[in-house]
């Protein structure tokens, strides 16, 4: 009799150490790890010439990892560049135009004031005064009229110009888009081209994910909407493979207003319950956290 009660406290004892181990590792709800992903597509058909990035690789925002062929369009643009600046150079210099009128006013002015200096003296006829103010108002309107018809040449060509500008911008616009660069600061999922193969507007070229910032979408039911809001910081758990848990916190950023059905990989608190609602925690990355792997959600 004494064995079989030491035997029934024996296994009491271990059993609530068991339930206590088992306590610990409780959790509300559990999803799996996901990032906001971006498939980069190619902007420009041709050749890839270069395409220096592998999958896994760490990438910034703006950086240039390879470029499309660009010959063709940079050829083009030499032409265009070389047409506009025969073209401007065909626009009159207008002071250099102007010079000789400019100078034959001047000295009328000049003989125009010895002029009227003569005609106050009354060592000038008043016909002598009335032939040189006509001549510097003959070369008045002369400059004028030149001025106005090189003035108009000059718009003319440089209207003639912006198109062949435009072209080049466009161009320098296609340029650019032969550059294959990240969008974003992050790390390369998966590279869908190689260098040397032919690529075409909309074709993907490689997906890239923000890693430093990992998204765990998890699911609750209805009655656990007490429990949770938006801002709300939680504690996140993940298996660290050695049969124990790996603790961090991570920031309800999005609650779901629409129930759908449980997913099959999905267990909930209530696992009878059919309709469940998405949440999403935002998890700081330390490397540790893949996209795919599962996680447990602890509420409180």
């Amino acid at each position: 009799m004494r064995k079989f009660v030491s035997f029934i406290f024996s296994v009491s004892i271990i059993y609530s150490l068991v339930s206590c181990k088992g306590g610990n590792n409780h959790f509300d709800a559990t999803g799996s790890f996901e990032a906001d992903e971006i498939i980069v597509s190619s902007e420009n058909a041709g050749i890839i010439k270069q395409f220096n990035v592998d999958e896994g690789s760490s990438v910034i925002a703006g950086q240039v990892i390879g470029y499309i062929d660009s010959l063709q369009l940079y050829l083009k643009k030499r032409q265009l560049e070389a047409q506009m600046n025969a073209l401007l150079g065909k626009k009159p210099n207008v002071p250099i135009q102007l010079a000789s009128l400019q100078e034959q006013l001047t000295t009328a002015e000049k003989e125009q004031g010895r002029v009227i200096n003569l005609v106050r003296a009354d060592a000038a006829t008043t016909k002598q005064l009335d032939d040189v103010n006509s001549q510097v108002e003959v070369l008045k309107k002369q400059i004028d009229a030149m001025k106005s018809s090189l003035n108009i040449t000059s718009a003319g060509i440089s209207n003639d110009a912006e198109p062949i500008e435009i072209q080049i911008e466009q161009l320098n616009d296609l340029l650019e888009k032969c550059k294959i660069v990240s969008p974003i600061d992050g790390a390369i999922l998966v590279k869908y081209a190689e260098a040397g193969e032919m690529t075409a507007p909309g074709k993907p070229l490689f997906k890239v994910a923000d890693l430093s910032t990992i998204i765990l979408r998890a699911y609750i039911t209805g009655d656990q909407f007490q429990f949770v809001k938006v801002n709300q910081n939680v504690k996140i758990l993940t298996d660290d493979g050695n049969g124990n848990y790996k603790e961090t916190t991570g920031k309800i950023t999005w609650i779901n207003e629409k129930a759908e059905f449980t997913p099959k990989t999905i267990q909930t608190k209530d696992e009878r319950a059919n309709l469940v609602y998405a949440i999403k925690i935002n998890v700081k990355n330390d490397g540790t956290y893949k996209i795919g792997m599962y996680g447990e959600v602890r509420f409180q």
